[in-house]
């Protein structure tokens, strides 16, 4: 991770989403001494995850309504679409 002043961010800003995109550093925006900002790159996110955390989900756990929504939601999981992030 790599700190930064509000300055420099603004005078190399391509530089800074060049290597954030491509995931090597985290970067921390100062302004006056103190942390303003975090970037990071994206998460990107995949169906498959997705179906599977919702799987995960335990419904005895919640209320009658959230529990039938999350069957609701177990019923329509398909990976057949693609997803995009």
């Amino acid at each position: 991770m790599r700190t930064i002043t509000a300055t420099q961010a603004s005078r190399g800003f391509s530089a800074l989403l060049d290597a954030v995109e491509h995931g090597a550093e985290e970067i921390v925006i100062e302004r006056d001494g103190r942390a303003v900002a975090r970037m990071l790159p994206m998460t990107r996110h995949r169906a498959s995850a997705l179906i599977e955390s919702i799987k995960r989900l335990p419904t005895a756990d919640h209320d009658d309504d959230l529990g039938a929504v999350i069957d609701e939601t177990r019923a329509l999981l398909t990976t057949d679409e693609p997803w995009h992030a």
